[in-house]
């Protein structure tokens, strides 16, 4: 029987990054699973601490640098830094996994089905894939070499709280991260909480009109 392969990750360099939410160290880490450059923006002293405040990011491109109203993805890295910050203590993984695995160019494609009427998860299965596509054991082996001993997950999405814990991740507690609601997201919203059992207020989301999202 073939031996399952190790996946390994090697921290190449961090640098200092001042931010409007306090100063970071960014590190950049190579892995023996795929040629990405893997991120994790730390800051203060995680190594052997309990309850550490995580967000795992996934890229995305049209929200996190263009600030693109259909979806939240921007408003949730941004809101992660705010609350890291106060805390002074916390680390984000920023994977590059872009439109939940799919890549940027069947997220744009995905982009002009929503604008035809599709929600985000029937946008992807018409173009042949998974409605999440993405995978956390890398972000599990960075927490596991900034020697993180335990977290306290930002997330709104169930499934990277089981996903950690099937990974080996100790995760004591799940803390939700609601970004704004903007009638160019609240259908894409409404889709992951009921589609795909994102734990979202739906009050808030239900308070605008029908709208296209992000892949």
């Amino acid at each position: 029987m073939p031996q399952p392969t190790v996946l390994n990750v090697q921290q190449l360099a961090c640098a200092r990054i001042p931010t409007d939410y306090g100063e970071f160290q960014l590190c950049l880490y190579a892995n023996s699973k795929d040629d990405k450059d893997h991120l994790a923006l730390v800051m203060g002293v995680v190594r052997d601490q309990e309850n550490v405040l995580v967000r795992l990011h996934s890229e995305c491109f049209t929200g996190d640098v263009l600030g693109s109203r259909r979806c939240d993805c921007g408003d949730q890295l941004h809101g992660a830094m705010r609350i890291i910050g106060e805390a002074g203590q916390g680390v984000i993984v920023y994977l590059r996994q872009e439109g939940r695995g799919i890549g940027l160019l069947d997220k744009l494609r995905a982009y002009n089905l929503q604008d035809e009427g599709y929600d985000t998860v029937d946008a992807n299965l018409m173009l042949g894939h998974q409605a999440d596509e993405r995978e956390y054991d890398i972000a599990a082996a960075i927490l596991a070499d900034l020697g993180v001993r335990s977290i306290r997950l930002l997330t709104n999405n169930p499934d990277k709280v089981a996903s950690l814990k099937a990974l080996g991740v100790d995760v004591r507690q799940r803390m939700p991260i609601q970004a704004p609601v903007h009638p160019e997201n609240a259908f894409y919203l409404s889709t992951k909480a009921i589609r795909m059992h994102h734990q979202l207020d739906l009050s808030q989301v239900d308070s605008h009109p029908k709208g296209n999202g992000s892949s």
